[in-house]
Formats: structure tokens, sequence, C-alpha cells
């Protein structure tokens, strides 16, 4: 019989090693990014991902709090998104 416990189990297994290999990529091309857009651009997707790995982790420990924490990263990285357009665009027109 079909078991939905069993198979989000496995997905999660095999999802989490891909997970921590965007971590550290992230992560390097934050620390090492040539330029700011590139570390704004990875700190962005990293924020992302982490959001969605607390989402899997919500599922594997069958705790709906880590909901709430993963919304309100995804709103603060959609905020940080926001604050450098502006940047960027104050900045170009000159303003």
């Amino acid at each position: 019989m079909f078991d939905i416990f069993d198979a989000t189990m496995t997905l999660i297994t095999i999802v989490v090693p891909i997970f921590v290999l965007a971590f550290i990529l992230y992560s390097v091309r934050i620390f090492k990014g040539p330029s700011v857009s590139d570390m704004v651009l990875a700190v962005d997707a990293l924020s992302f991902d982490v959001a969605a790995f607390m989402c899997l982790l919500t599922l594997y420990f069958r705790s709906p709090f880590l909901i709430t924490g993963a919304i309100i990263l995804s709103l603060w990285a959609f905020a940080l998104d926001i604050f450098i357009a502006k940047y960027y665009e104050k900045k170009e027109m000159g303003g």
C-alpha cells in the first residue's frame, strides 16, 4: 500500500543533500561574488531556499510552526529585493 509519510521521507532524504550543496554554492557566491548584484542575488536565492527547506522540515517534524518562519523569511527576502531595486534605481537616475 502507498503511504504518504514514507514517500515524504524518501523525498526529504533525496532533496536534503541537494539543498546542502546549494547552500554551499550560494555561500561561496556571497563571499566571493564579483559584483554586489551577484552577492545580492545569492543572498536572495539562499533565503528562498532556506524557506523551502524549512517547509520540508515542517513535513518531517509534523509541526506547523516552521511554516510561519518560512513565510516571514520569504517576506524579508522580498523586502530586500525591493530595497535593493529602489537603491539601484535612485543610483542610476542620479537621485
